[in-house]
């Protein structure tokens, strides 16, 4: 009995492009060298940081042994862009390269983005944030559930929507995770806190003190408690706030008219005795 064919994966489509001779030996061929002067980066490249000593030892590889992967790229106006490879090209560029191998492919900007999200994705070394943004964005582009993603870029599901959950922390907890101050373990710990105020609390705890991830999970239902959310204020009625201008104008001083604990109350300022006889006589000049 013949096996059932497997479904492509979205993440299938970067090796169908570079061709199947990667698969078979991790080498492809490039279709042609192209001088570096004339490649320019993807201007949505989703990864924001790189790591500059992870760059220099690609680059001294470089200057030894080549670029052995060649850069993927599409025409774009008098030049190309990349498609995939951008650790590739700066690496290139840090160790003086004139020219690159490349494969040219024609491909749209939607393609683009989506090749461009899975090959940082597929990647061990990303920033968690920069990750749980990718897989945001390669949603957003695509439009495929958690489900497809985590086939693309050969995660668990529970793994995709772990990731995403990363992006409902403050931003301030997010760029200690950025910056490598949080690792991906504390901010599950810290997203156990239901309140953001004390997420970010927490957070700087952690990073302050150099807490474990244990620690941070023990700690986390002890800033869960003190933090209610406030009840609103009740709105003042317009009538209230119109007999509080009247009755300004008429006793020359601040007044108040408001509801506490069930009361109505009018409240009047005076500043000393000879203020409260003067704030009388008026009242009884009224009378």
């Amino acid at each position: 009995m013949p096996s059932p064919k497997k479904k492509p994966a979205l993440g299938r489509g970067l090796g169908s492009l570079m061709g199947e001779a990667q698969s078979e030996t991790g080498y492809t061929a490039a279709d042609t060298e192209m001088s570096i002067e004339q490649i320019k980066p993807n201007p949505n490249q989703p990864r924001t940081h790189f790591n500059e000593s992870q760059l220099e030892e690609l680059s001294e590889s470089i200057r030894e042994n080549g670029v052995l992967q060649p850069l993927l790229v599409r025409k774009s106006g008098k030049g190309y862009e990349i498609i995939a490879g951008e650790r590739r090209y700066q690496a290139s560029k840090i160790a003086g390269l004139e020219k690159v191998p490349v494969i040219i492919k024609e491909v749209d900007d939607q393609k683009m983005l989506e090749l461009a999200l899975i090959e940082n994705l597929q990647r061990s070394d990303l920033n968690p944030i920069e990750e749980a943004k990718g897989y945001k964005q390669l949603i957003k582009a695509s439009g495929m559930t958690q489900e497809a993603l985590s086939k693309a870029v050969s995660k668990s599901r529970s793994a995709i929507t772990n990731s995403l959950r990363l992006l409902d922390l403050p931003e301030v907890v997010q760029q200690m995770m950025y910056d490598g101050k949080l690792t991906a373990g504390h901010a599950r710990a810290i997203l156990a806190v239901p309140f953001e105020d004390a997420r970010i609390k927490l957070a700087e705890k952690v990073v302050a003190e150099g807490l474990s991830v244990r620690a941070t999970e023990n700690l986390a239902p002890l800033f869960s408690v003190g933090d209610t959310p406030k009840v609103p204020r009740p709105v003042t009625p317009q009538s209230y706030k119109k007999a509080a201008r009247a009755l300004r104008q008429v006793f020359n001083t601040n007044v108040k008219v408001r509801s506490t604990r069930g009361k109505n109350k009018i409240e009047i300022e005076f500043k000393d005795e000879d203020d409260l006889q003067r704030i009388l006589g008026s009242m009884i000049e009224l009378d």
